[in-house]
């Protein structure tokens, strides 16, 4: 017979499994990341992210003027120029390693900035999910062998 405490214990581990185990998934399934950013006047909007050959790469910047510098890995896109109105770039990446994009607003409205860009994932968010999960686990079992044989004091 379950009592309250251990029920209430192994629930709270389910929640940690279930959960550590959605973004886990989450997290593997899923490295494009949608842009939609806005640039006050005379701001910056900077992107630096790893990216692995073949990556599609989209970006699409709009307003009255602006500076795009921007450094892929290898012989890739690099740019470091002015823009007027609107500018898209679009490109694959050519060899694993860093993207550096800094977009600033030269001009005297705002900037929209949209894109899709495709990265490797850290792997220091992949280990938390891991140890939420291995957490969760070990609540259920804690709270599931105190169930079985209460200790004293308890």
């Amino acid at each position: 017979m379950l009592t309250k405490k251990s029920a209430a214990g192994i629930g709270i581990g389910l929640v940690a499994v279930v959960l550590g185990t959605f973004f886990l998934l989450q997290t593997i399934t899923s490295n494009a990341h949608d842009v939609n950013d806005t640039v006050d006047i005379g701001k910056s909007d900077v992107f630096q992210f790893d990216a692995e050959k073949h990556y599609h790469e989209f970006l699409n910047v709009t307003g009255s003027s602006f500076h795009v510098h921007m450094k892929t890995p290898g012989t890739g896109l690099q740019v470091d120029k002015d823009f007027q109105k609107q500018v898209s770039f679009d490109w694959y990446s050519l060899e694993n390693g860093k993207h550096f994009i800094n977009i600033t607003n030269a001009g005297g409205s705002m900037l929209h900035v949209t894109g899709k860009l495709e990265a490797v994932t850290n792997p220091i968010i992949f280990t938390s999910h891991l140890i939420v999960i291995s957490s969760g686990v070990l609540i259920i079992g804690i709270s599931a062998a105190f169930s079985i044989r209460r200790p004293k004091g308890f």
